[in-house]
């Protein structure tokens, strides 16, 4: 029998005949690494401890503590709940069932739609399904045998999945007890694996398949799982916080925008909500410019054939929202397109003129207005819309040039962020795939000069290899925000694809024509969905200097009314947002109301504080209130309300 060769993580091997299993492998290491082994990993890829192994390789034995055990819990539960749901209700029929990040999901096919009860009777179903501790087997199958199969059980949505499944891949069901399901693995051993106290179904929702909103809507159900009860826990809770700061609640409350079915994923900014994001635009105009960026303006629609150079026409054109004129004395209509990126703009802006190398770089900036269809099922608040604004810069530099742009970058990008209130955010180096542009030595380099840059800052950096653009490596930029939620929000790309596709050159020190390199670069991403992520993070008690009503000055009796709007009036001379309240409301219900609103001061002006010229300062989420001279509280508010960049 041919032997084979495997490598352990700790760099020793050991012989095996081929056709070994994970398990079998397992148990000649240790009977305790078996009994805790729940898959492997052979070179990277993920493997089930029953498949056979046919070849030399790298093996890594996998338990439940390891990421690998996590996603197995996930991906069991999905098929249990499936089966639990077709235990209950023999006619429904089954689709795919994914794993996600917190969870699982799986789409159903049935006539009457899932309720709150149903879920509850299928959370117990599942339970029981564990405890019965099945046996999880697999089998490889012909193509003509699993279609006839499924065909035979009435599975409509299998025997389509099959047909989507390459020729010369493997056709793999599964059996969760005598439940079957098609299915590429790994999986558990048997049911017991799964820790029956740390799953929860969260809730129906509908579905299409494969997104197709031509076919009849499927039913999704959604769960959560993790590997114990205390980290169930921990994410409920979670849940239940991000449910109080959803910024779509704390928008109404606080009257900062709203969205309606006439302008599906476009943004109605209020005047409070159009105050927050200039305030927002603002700071990020004047730390741009301090980088040294150039700011410009660029067209909202442009034809079609600048589409078609550039590459996004072929690439992107179903997520474009297309224009058709008819121009006068023209024998067709023209086709032009709301942009959906600024990318190809600014080239033509770089275009205009002959650039020298010591022009270079050059930062191009723009807070550029982008349009991009998103399925109606994807959209959500601020967080995914259809027309929003970028904080878009493209710098155009050369090769040698690219680590300094990294590294100043960086420094500017973690600047804005601490600003803002983040002080962690993580960093992904994403280098070059099989399918590229560009020689092997502009890709070294490249890659070479972001490692060096973030090396440098003395930044950490998880290395993605091969996920790269077909363009050039790129960096991502995750934020975690207060209740420990990531959102990936700047990034860094080197782009050696359009400067050719959109003829951009520089006249080098040697006198000829050089291509430049182009680095796509992005601190917020879109203002929209950056400033759901700030409500949400700060719970709409937003830091001062960003607050759309700074102070208000409420007066407790109506005697003290002259003195209100005096007061009023000195804050916004120096600057602030401030306005009077002098409703003959008692203080108590002003307080609470403008509370709700999170308004971060209230000053409350009775007739002590008249005759004192002081004011009664109440913060947002303080206890009680301070007595402050007029003055003082004056200078007090200018100087918080003046944004990070403008402090002394």
């Amino acid at each position: 029998m041919t032997s084979i060769s495997l490598t352990f993580p700790d760099g020793q091997s050991r012989s095996y005949d081929a056709g070994v299993t994970a398990a079998q492998v397992a148990q000649s290491i240790a009977p305790s690494l078996a009994k805790a082994a729940v898959s492997a990993t052979l070179d990277g890829r993920h493997w089930d401890l029953a498949w056979p192994i046919e070849r030399d390789g790298a093996l890594a034995i996998r338990t439940l503590k390891d990421p690998e055990g996590l996603e197995l819990i996930r991906h069991d539960l999905a098929h249990v709940m499936a089966r639990a749901v077709q235990a209950l209700w023999p006619d429904v029929k089954v689709t795919i069932g994914p794993v996600t990040e917190t969870g699982w999901f799986y789409d159903f096919d049935r006539s009457e739609p899932f309720t709150p009860e149903d879920l509850g009777a299928i959370e117990a179903e599942m339970r029981r399904i564990i405890g019965l501790r099945d046996p999880v087997r697999t089998e490889v199958w012909d193509r003509a045998r699993a279609i006839a199969h499924y065909e035979g059980t009435g599975e409509p949505f299998k025997v389509e999945l099959i047909g989507r499944i390459p020729e010369g891949e493997p056709i793999r069901m599964y059996w969760h007890g005598d439940w079957q399901d098609l299915c590429r693995g790994p999986h558990l051993q048997n049911t017991g694996q799964l820790p029956g106290d740390a799953f929860r179904l969260m809730g129906v929702s509908g579905a299409y398949w494969f997104g197709d909103v031509t076919r009849p809507q499927l039913q999704r159900i959604t769960g959560v799982a993790f590997r114990n009860r205390d980290e169930l826990k921990a994410h409920l809770t979670m849940l239940e916080e991000a449910a109080k700061r959803d910024h779509r609640k704390l928008g109404r409350e606080m009257e900062l925008f709203h969205m309606q079915e006439e302008a599906p994923g476009m943004v109605f900014w209020h005047p409070n909500g159009w105050t927050v994001y200039r305030a927002l635009e603002d700071y990020m105009r004047r730390r741009q410019r301090a980088a040294g960026y150039r700011e410009i303006r660029t067209p909202q629609v442009l034809d079609r054939i600048l589409w078609e150079k550039s590459g996004h026409w072929e690439a992107y054109r179903e997520n474009m929202f297309l224009v058709e004129v008819d121009e006068e004395g023209a024998k067709e209509k023209r086709i032009n397109a709301l942009k959906p990126m600024n990318c190809p703009c600014h080239v033509q802006v770089y275009n205009q003129g002959l650039k020298s190398y010591r022009d270079l770089p050059l930062r191009l900036a723009e807070f550029g207005s982008c349009h991009r269809y998103e399925s109606s099922g994807s959209m959500h608040g601020l967080m995914r819309v259809r027309g929003f604004v970028q904080d878009d810069a493209h710098i155009f530099c050369t090769e040698d040039q690219i680590e300094a742009e990294c590294a100043s970058f960086l420094a500017l990008l973690s600047s804005v962020y601490r600003d803002l209130g983040f002080e962690r955010f993580d960093i992904k180096l994403s280098t070059r795939p099989e399918v590229r542009v560009g020689s092997d030595e502009v890709w070294d380099k490249a890659e070479a000069a972001l490692a060096g840059a973030i090396a440098k800052a003395g930044y950490p950096y998880e290395l993605a290899e091969g996920d790269g653009a077909f363009y050039g490596p790129k960096l991502d930029f995750k934020l975690t925000d207060a209740i420990g939620r990531d959102w990936q929000c700047g990034t860094f790309q080197a782009d050696f694809n359009l400067p050719v596709r959109l003829d951009a050159e520089y006249v080098g020190e040697d006198g000829a024509k050089h291509r430049p390199v182009m680095l796509h670069r992005a601190i917020l991403g879109s203002f929209e969905r950056f400033l759901g992520i700030l409500i949400e993070n700060y719970a709409g008690r937003l830091p001062f200097w960003l607050a759309p009503r700074q102070v208000v000055v409420a007066s407790i009796v109506s005697d003290a009314d002259g003195y209100v709007r005096e007061v009023t009036e000195a804050l916004v001379a120096a600057g602030l947002r401030a306005e009077a309240d002098t409703r003959n409301e008692k203080i108590n219900y002003k307080v609470r109301e403008h509370s709700v609103g999170k308004v971060p001061v209230i000053l409350a002006i009775g007739q002590k504080e008249v005759e004192a010229r002081t004011v009664s300062m109440r913060r947002l989420g303080e206890e009680g209130q301070k007595v402050v001279a007029l003055g003082e509280a004056i200078a007090l508010l200018a100087s918080e309300a003046r944004a990070p960049d403008q402090r002394g």
